[in-house]
């Protein structure tokens, strides 16, 4: 059999589910008299809702197009574009998670740069019309290009894979970096992914030199074939930078020392990519091609894929669909928005509200110069906003005429939600609510920016408590993606359809959490950062501790993370915790001592470890190994999850992951907290059935 035949065998069994992404041919007749192309769009069937992946069946037919293309004698080139606002979004993942054997692997990443590469092949040139987002594979099209446009109005431009555990499969790794050099070559396919999946505007893979031109989104296709027709009629010169006389190396090493501190060694994809990129500077096509399928192969076959699908999915359907949020049509319109408190937080939330519900907010605090700080601070981001583009002139002062200060709470008359950020004392919490119920209708909404008080203690005496509701930001406010909405024992159906509707309109990712102490991510993070202070207390030294679980990959070690939630802070919740649950959360004696010490933690501003607040941390003679303290905070997480289920804290571990990837910065290559615990034995019982974000037992 040839190796298609033998690809096809292999392969469609496996994907006879696929969405097939067809190769649509038309010829267009290029101006000036410039000769035919025959353009080919991609495109599945259905809207922009559902974009453009290739499974086998897509590769098949985008290659049967490819080759009644080559047999013709008459044409001038070859064009691809995507369907509207989509080019292409890559491989058909959910079919790649099916494959079983290394032979089916290889024949994926085989069969795509087979096709691929047979657009940059032709006896003609080939251009790549990008109309709408590309990412993965569909960007790997766009590279196998003679020449490539773009959209201005492109939303996004990715390599991906690392994001997902694996790596650019189908010439990215070898074409990339040629084309724009190694390190921007890494920034998009290791740094963006590792970065949250950091995407590109049209206009910044433009200036990368992705593409060789960029036109207006409302006649890009018309303007292409026009820069097309000058380019094959000489009019139009195409000129790429000559990336051999970079340093490579220096470039290679320096990435993979940045990689080391962010992952260290916890993922393979990244290691992996930044070898073929290595690669790509001595290599031929075939010798390149056929190491992106060796890597694609053993990635694919690896526990890593199935756990950032999992954490995909959390992120892309289950974060949009919060489990136990009321009927919308419950939900209560939001015209103005009261912020009790003008501190950072406070006014950070207040930008936020301004920003995305174009409403009227008004922050009120205690003095005039604390109240003007936080408003000047506001206006000062709109500022910052306005300096690099992202909001217009207009925009910028219509942003700044809704956020204003009152000193007295008599300006929430009006107000539809109200959000109280004062500090994290009951007492002050009722105190802050007593005095806004006074002045507000019965149906504002009130809600609570608490981390770890009760909400149904803090509205017992309000008389309407089914308007309490929590809503809990993470820091920064305009960057984490997380809201805990939580639900006191007295808040009404009409009051959460509020909070969840205003949550989806300010761009969270928001999930329903029963009224516990810290809810999710503190209660979890306490107890982590429980038992490593712990183990200090006992004798371990400062500096095993801090990089105890460095292997996990996580965004921030234990007492960077002490640090910068400030240890006042962390004290204060691990107090609450330990109230509420005295055999598992304790307060320990040494963090209370650096806090009267009025430091902000143990590092100093260079980041080396402060001696005078490292000796506070004294006593103990019963030190742990870094593997003993790992396997004993894992266990304790373990144990805590379990407990928050059976407590209905949430209402499955699928939202506990969702929180701890979106809130605490949990690794997306780890596929959530849960799975994670279940594949390395941590867990006495199995939050997941076998295969969940990993391979099928």
């Amino acid at each position: 059999m040839s190796n298609l035949e033998t690809w096809r065998s292999l392969l469609s069994e496996r994907n006879a589910a696929e969405v097939v992404t067809k190769a649509l041919v038309r010829d267009v007749e290029l101006p000036g008299g410039a000769g035919t192309m025959a353009l080919i769009t991609l495109d599945n069937g259905f809207d922009h809702t559902k974009p453009n992946t290739f499974g086998p069946h897509g590769l098949f037919a985008l290659n049967g197009a490819l080759s009644e293309i080559a047999a013709r004698t008459d044409l001038a080139a070859v064009g691809v574009i995507g369907k509207p606002f989509i080019f292409a979004v890559g491989a058909d993942l959910t079919g790649a998670a099916k494959l079983a054997t290394r032979e089916e692997a290889l024949a994926i990443g085989a069969l795509g740069h087979h096709v691929f590469r047979r657009l940059g092949e032709l006896a003609v040139p080939s251009f790549a019309f990008v109309n709408g987002a590309a990412m993965g594979g569909g960007l790997e099209i766009a590279l196998h290009c003679t020449y490539r446009t773009i959209s201005a109005g492109v939303p996004a431009v990715a390599l991906p894979e690392c994001f997902l555990g694996l790596v650019p499969g189908w010439g990215g790794t070898q074409l990339l970096p040629r084309l724009i050099g190694p390190a921007n070559a890494i920034k998009l396919v290791i740094d963006n992914p590792l970065a949250q999946n950091r995407m590109l505007k049209g206009a910044q893979a433009f200036e990368l030199g992705v593409a060789d031109a960029m036109f207006e989104p409302a006649d890009f296709l018309e303007e292409s074939l026009r820069w097309a027709a000058r380019v094959l009629q000489g009019e139009q010169t195409v000129t790429r930078p000559d990336h051999t006389a970079t340093d490579w190396d220096k470039v290679i090493g320096d990435a993979r020392f940045l990689v080391d501190l962010k992952l260290h060694g916890a993922s393979p994809a990244p290691y992996r990519a930044l070898d073929l990129i290595a690669l790509a500077r001595t290599a031929g096509r075939d010798e390149g091609f056929a190491a992106e399928d060796e890597a694609l192969a053993d990635l694919l076959l690896g526990d890593e894929l199935r756990a950032g699908l999992y954490s995909f999915d959390l992120v892309q359907k289950r974060a949009k669909r919060p489990t136990g949020a009321p009927d919308a049509a419950l939900a209560r319109k939001v015209t103005k928005v009261g912020v009790v408190g003008a501190g950072l937080m406070a006014s950070q939330m207040a930008l936020l509200f301004a920003r995305r519900l174009e409403v009227p907010v008004v922050l009120t605090d205690l003095d005039q110069a604390r109240l003007d700080k936080g408003v000047a601070y506001a206006h000062a981001e709109i500022g910052k906003l306005l300096a690099k583009g992202r909001v217009s002139a207009d925009q910028a002062n219509r942003l700044t005429a809704l956020i204003t200060g009152s000193l007295t709470k008599d300006a929430f008359a009006d107000a539809d939600f109200v959000i109280e950020a004062v500090f994290e004392d009951l007492a002050v919490k009722k105190q802050v609510f007593a005095e806004v119920e006074a002045v507000v209708s019965d149906t504002c909404v009130l809600a609570t920016n608490t981390s770890s008080l009760s909400l149904t203690e803090m509205g017992e005496r309000l008389a309407h408590p089914e308007r309490l509701v929590g809503f809990h930001f993470f820091n920064p406010v305009a960057v984490m993606p997380l809201l805990e909405i939580g639900r006191g024992a007295a808040t009404d159906d009409a009051t959460l359809a509020t909070a969840f509707a205003v949550g989806r309109t300010l761009r969270k990712s928001a999930v329903l959490v029963k009224d516990a102490p810290a809810f999710v991510v503190n209660r979890l993070l306490t107890r982590f950062m429980g038992e490593v202070i712990t183990a200090v207390d006992e004798g371990t030294p400062l500096e095993v501790a801090e990089h105890a679980l460095d292997e996990l990959g996580l965004p921030i070690t234990p007492f960077a993370l002490l640090q910068l939630v400030g240890p006042a802070v962390g004290l204060h919740v691990a107090e609450t915790l330990h109230e509420a649950f005295p055999d598992r959360f304790r307060v320990s004696a040494n963090l209370t001592r650096l806090v009267e010490s009025g430091k902000p933690g143990v590092y100093l501003p260079d980041f080396s470890l402060d001696p005078e607040a490292v000796a506070l941390f004294t006593g103990g003679s019963s030190p742990s190994t870094a593997e003993q303290l790992r396997r004993r905070v894992l266990a304790a997480l373990a144990e805590e999850i379990h407990l928050m289920l059976d407590e209905g804290v949430v209402t499955a571990p699928q939202d506990i992951d969702l929180c701890m990837i979106l809130g605490a910065g949990w690794p997306f290559h780890l596929g959530g907290i849960t799975p994670y615990l279940d594949r390395n034995g941590y867990s006495a019982s199995r939050f997941l059935p076998p295969g969940v974000a990993s391979l099928p037992a």
